[in-house]
């Protein structure tokens, strides 16, 4: 298992890996919450297979391009809350992807598709 390359926490992308400090893959991470204001690292909400959950930024270890790593073990990571506050929402950018008059119009138009990013 490699460590990876550290990268900062305004490059993970949605899907990165999440483990516990023994190296157990337990989630992925759905996005990354940051107050933009005082350019502070909040948390990570991260998908497992029980729905959404909250790290908080005290507990993640380490963050690369391989995996971010929690200074949890695994009972910990599974009793994780899940996020509070209001809902995250993304853009589906392979949205009128085909060959209909409805997707040319979207297309022509640049229509956005947003799509909740929560349960």
């Amino acid at each position: 298992m490699s460590d990876g390359t550290p990268i900062a926490y305004g490059a993970v992308p949605r899907g990165l890996a999440v483990r516990t400090r023994a190296g157990r893959r337990f989630a992925t991470v759905e996005h990354v919450l940051q107050i933009p204001a005082e350019d502070l690292f909040d948390g990570l909400v991260v998908a497992t297979p029980e729905g959404l959950r909250f790290v908080d930024r005290d507990q993640i270890a380490t963050i690369t391009d391989v995996a971010v790593t929690c200074d949890l073990d695994d009972a910990e990571a599974g009793a994780l809350p899940a996020p509070d506050g209001p809902p995250v929402y993304g853009v589906d950018a392979f949205a009128d992807q085909g060959a209909s008059l409805h997707d040319r119009l979207g297309r022509l138009f640049h229509r956005p598709h947003w799509q909740q990013r929560d349960e």
